[in-house]
């Protein structure tokens, strides 16, 4: 069991991680920033149920998709934005055109992704943006197996390819 660090040691070193997790799931900073800060109230609130059967870093990402999902039943809507504050920074070193042409395709991939239904959008969040292993994936979904994990994944990526595929021959 991994030991329960006092609250300023917690954030400190899960908040970057809970915080990336929510751009990506949500494609907004101020949303994600948002959730982060509520996902580290709730988690205060009940720490004594922690239990230790996952890492601290799986249970915050499990405490900040359930308010994820909680805010889209509040807004009414299912479709995330898309993300493109993530997007931004993410330039390659190169001419100033190379660097557009590595936003566009991050932008282009960050939308495959976002149009992918659940629970694949979240599988490959999780394992290409948050670096989890497979194992972590499963647990996060409530205890379903790395080969579960693997295989959603899998499709998930053939489905992100085929799309990809369609929106450059589309161009």
């Amino acid at each position: 069991m991994e030991p329960v660090k006092d609250d300023a040691a917690l954030y400190q070193e899960y908040a970057d991680q809970v915080m990336k997790f929510l751009l990506c799931l949500t494609g907004s900073y101020d949303l994600a920033e948002e959730l982060t800060q509520e996902t580290f109230y709730q988690a205060y609130k009940s720490i004594h149920r922690y239990d230790g059967s996952c890492k601290l870093s799986v249970w915050l990402c499990q405490i900040a998709k359930h308010l994820y999902y909680d805010h889209l039943k509040k807004q009414k809507h299912a479709a995330p934005v898309p993300f493109e504050d993530a997007a931004e920074g993410a330039a390659a070193d190169g001419t100033p055109e190379e660097d557009l042409l590595a936003r566009e395709k991050m932008r282009s991939l960050y939308r495959a992704v976002h149009r992918l239904r659940e629970p694949y959008r979240e599988v490959l969040i999780l394992r290409l943006y948050m670096g989890l292993p497979f194992r972590e994936i499963g647990e996060v979904f409530g205890g379903k197996t790395e080969s579960w994990a693997r295989t959603t994944f899998y499709r998930g990526k053939l489905q992100v390819k085929e799309d990809m595929m369609q929106y450059e021959n589309s161009v």
